[in-house]
């Protein structure tokens, strides 16, 4: 790998007059000041990005013309820079394949390999890694927070390590991503032993509601990309199988690029918050008298016969912008790593994502290190909980069944054998929880700050169990991914508040107090509620 000195003169966009983290003294420590000072970290980033956005322009300042719009801007930006002459680029490979001669370029609609098996998209590291991992760590912190095309998304700030080679004209962006990470410090003090570093990313702070813009922001680049080219038979839209998530991402963004939707939909098994966003965006919304396996079966068969791209997980372009998730929490932290992040499962596509960005962050010297992964599943839904406790032996599909977590509520996930992959390479473990033990836990959670969705709820029962057991230890630096907001799910709030769920004690419950409208009553009640120094 080239040290900064040695490829400094030839670093795309970045300012020469920002000192090198390579060259500071203690290697472990970029700043020539303590780690801990992040004011003056800060500003040494606002310097770099107010240097990294105007390579070209007069006087080290950014102007965007009269006659353009930020798009039209960046455009005519990366046509001068000379990030173009780096030849970053990826491609797609059989994953967990040995041939090296069998791959595909990402210009190609493919889903499967020649063998039957997943697709992996696959960088070009020895491209990548001729810039050092704290380049790379600064490019991507100078972008936070930025208008700039396309580099105010989450997702596209990281546009290198996502898709190199897609122009920024054609990328569709509502600026997802920079989701929040923030202290749950009450529930790690008072429910889980007095953890001092527990910490949720809140991937449900995105446009639509969920980290499943992540993906479907690159996905509909891509076939953004691929319509403007010259196809043999043109793209006539864009559809997937969803339990709500997903339907309600591929919506938006091809709402957004003026690209038809078609979503499957089993019916009466999803919210109507989730239903009703593929409908608002003008998607055409099939709701279909199955489960989700059902039709992602249906899905597969039509896409084989129309000209219909699958949006689904199958789809291995999706986990490129989920994967920035990861990279996210590590900027977060000032590129310390966790010691846990436990994310929910069910198509399984998104604990190989965290795996991937992880990884990638490693290899490329960002980080030294990557964190341990759980994987969290519904017990209505748990076939890698099941194959996990076999010790790995033959897979076994399931029959889901229904759970208050139903975007998880998948019996036979697309993505096993790369779920498989993530834990075995992270010394993971795979947990799972009831449906009474994650609506306890979401709303123990809800009871101090949190509005936690039913997902994040099986993440948190997963860690109270690890917890109890000793596997998560008082001081670990521990991340619990949310992975959608709890606005999308309030039918189950309202049931478990009100206790209407059959079999389960709602320990947790807090409905609202009946009350006569005259002072005595409304003080009584208070009295009780409150406890009042004498």
């Amino acid at each position: 790998m080239a040290t900064a000195a040695a490829s400094s003169s030839a670093l795309p966009f970045f300012p020469s007059n920002c000192r090198s983290p390579d060259s500071h003294p203690n290697p472990k420590s970029p700043f020539p000041i303590p780690f801990h000072s992040n004011i003056h970290k800060r500003v040494r980033l606002l310097c770099c990005a107010a240097s990294s956005v105007s390579v070209g322009e007069d006087n080290g300042r950014r102007s965007r013309r009269s006659d353009e719009n930020i798009r039209e801007e960046a455009a005519r930006r990366d046509l001068a820079s000379p990030v173009s002459s780096h030849g970053f680029s990826a491609w797609y490979v059989p994953f967990g394949a040995s041939d090296p001669d069998e791959r595909y370029s990402l210009d190609q609609i493919i889903y499967r390999s020649n063998s039957g098996g997943l697709l992996d998209v696959r960088h070009d590291f020895s491209a990548l890694a001729k810039f050092p991992g704290s380049y790379w760590r600064d490019l991507f912190d100078s972008r936070v927070g930025r208008t700039t095309w396309p580099y105010g998304s989450g997702v596209w700030s990281k546009k290198e390590f996502v898709l190199p080679e897609i122009d920024a004209d054609h990328i569709v962006s509502l600026f997802e991503g920079n989701s929040n990470l923030f202290w749950a410090e009450r529930l790690g003090r008072e429910h889980l032993g007095g953890m001092t570093d527990l910490w949720v990313k809140h991937c449900g702070i995105s446009h639509t509601g969920s980290f499943k813009d992540l993906g479907m922001t690159v996905l509909v680049s891509q076939v953004n990309r691929l319509r403007s080219k010259p196809l043999s038979r043109p793209i006539a839209g864009v559809g997937c199988a969803s339990t709500g998530d997903t339907s309600a991402a591929l919506s938006a963004y091809c709402a957004a690029a003026n690209i038809p939707a078609i979503v499957f939909l089993p019916a009466d098994r999803i919210s109507i918050a989730q239903l009703v966003q593929p409908i608002a965006n003008g998607a055409t919304v099939l709701s279909i008298d199955t489960d989700f396996d059902g039709c992602m079966r249906l899905i597969r068969e039509v896409t084989a016969e129309l000209p219909i791209y699958l949006a689904n997980s199958l789809n291995s372009l999706r986990l490129e912008g989920q994967k920035t998730a990861a990279i996210e929490i590590l900027q977060q932290f000032d590129w310390v790593v966790p010691d846990w992040v436990i994310v929910p499962g069910g198509n399984l596509g998104n604990i190989y994502a965290f795996y991937k960005g992880f990884h990638m962050c490693k290899e490329l010297g960002l980080v030294d290190q990557i964190p341990r992964l759980v994987c969290a599943q519904a017990a209505n839904a748990n076939p890698l909980y099941l194959h996990y406790k076999s010790g790995w032996s033959d897979f076994k599909p399931v029959t889901a069944s229904q759970t208050f977590a139903s975007a998880i509520q998948i019996g036979d996930p697309v993505s096993i054998d790369r779920a498989v992959h993530a834990i075995r390479q992270t010394d993971g473990i795979v947990e799972e929880a009831t449906e009474e033990e994650l609506m306890d836990a979401m709303s123990l959670a809800d009871r101090t700050g949190m509005f936690a969705c039913p997902h994040t709820g099986v993440v948190l029962a997963a860690l109270f169990k690890l917890r109890e057991t000793g596997v998560i230890r008082t001081n670990d630096k521990t991340v619990v991914v949310s992975t959608a907001h709890g606005l999308k799910f309030t039918q189950a709030k309202v049931d478990y508040h009100s206790g209407k769920i059959e079999d389960m004690a709602c320990r947790y419950a807090n409905p609202p107090v009946n009350v006569k409208a005259d002072f005595g009553s409304v003080m009584d009640v208070l009295k009780k509620k409150l406890v009042l120094k004498k």
